[in-house]
């Protein structure tokens, strides 16, 4: 693969043919030092830049659960998005898995968006304006869901998109109840000190394949191993209406579901502003732009 020359220093190598090290961060968790106000109380936002995370139970009201819920059931039921190439499909059961850019399919999924109870959040975190560098519906049906092994978003993001820095945050919104055995995601509290260099080379339309089952950008396991024994495992559960703010370099992953519980959620990723895309780091070309938004436009309210 062609060394691509972004102007941009790399401080975050990854996708080589051998290994790397691991890398400790020096870019913070939280951004704003008290300077950006917001929702989350003090001692909240002091525990995310610890863990990586944060979970805000009843975000959502009953009522607005149920209107986005039928909202994931119209889109699942769209015939004329069946073709389009944001909806990805299982690669085993042809169900469908994750609607991307819904912010742009779906009015009520926009406002959510822009919605403080969400967006003041981002800025907090972050400590900037933000815009949205990717947004989806995801679907994990019962018995036949399949979960996605352990990764660093950024990494991919880094590499694949031109994403400078981990300035970013993902808010995942429950629209189902996340129970331990529904496939719920796992994350390893206060991993996101440690950037993992994956091995292999990206190749070209990666993202074809890596939306259904990801190879590369994928962590070995000693790697994981020794980020287990020393961070161990979290689980983001509860009733649907809680929101799952977490860093972008935190590992985590989810299992496949085997129960009769579905689990859905809305995702969407903010990006600071003051950490636009460029380049990929590690990629032949960069991802289309439903996938990694290149419009950094600030969301406003």
């Amino acid at each position: 693969m062609t060394v691509i020359d972004t102007k941009t220093e790399d401080r975050y190598p990854t996708r080589t043919s051998y290994g790397l090290e691991l890398i400790e961060r020096t870019d913070p968790t939280v951004w704003s030092n008290g300077c950006h106000d917001g929702p989350i109380d003090p001692a909240t936002l002091a525990s995310h830049d610890t863990k990586g995370y944060s979970i805000y139970e009843g975000l959502l009201s009953p009522a607005e659960v149920q209107a986005y819920w039928q909202e994931l059931e119209r889109l699942t039921n769209d015939e004329s998005l069946k073709a389009d190439e944001r909806v990805i499909v299982e690669k085993s059961s042809n169900q469908v898995r994750s609607v991307f850019e819904v912010h742009k399919i779906s009015e009520l999924i926009a406002e959510l968006v822009s919605d403080p109870r969400v967006l003041d959040r981002a800025r907090q975190i972050l400590g900037s304006e933000v815009y949205v560098h990717q947004s989806r519906v995801n679907y994990m049906p019962g018995f036949k869901g399949k979960g996605f092994y352990w990764h660093s978003d950024f990494e991919t993001w880094h590499a694949e998109d031109g994403m400078p820095a981990p300035r970013a945050v993902s808010a995942s919104i429950a629209l189902t109840d996340n129970y331990p055995f529904n496939g719920g995601l796992m994350v390893m509290p206060g991993s996101q000190r440690t950037f993992v260099p994956c091995q292999g080379e990206t190749p070209e339309d990666h993202y074809k394949a890596s939306l259904k089952e990801q190879e590369f950008g994928v962590p070995n396991e000693d790697d994981i191993t020794k980020l287990v024994a020393e961070h161990g495992i979290d689980q983001f559960t509860g009733p649907a209406g809680s929101t799952l703010f977490f860093d972008s370099n935190i590992m985590h992953g989810s299992g496949n579901n085997i129960t009769p519980f579905p689990r859905s959620n809305i995702f969407v990723v903010f990006n600071s502003v003051e950490n636009t895309l460029v380049e990929p780091f590690a990629a032949p070309t960069a991802r289309p732009t439903f996938i990694g938004a290149r419009d950094f436009t600030p969301v406003t309210r």
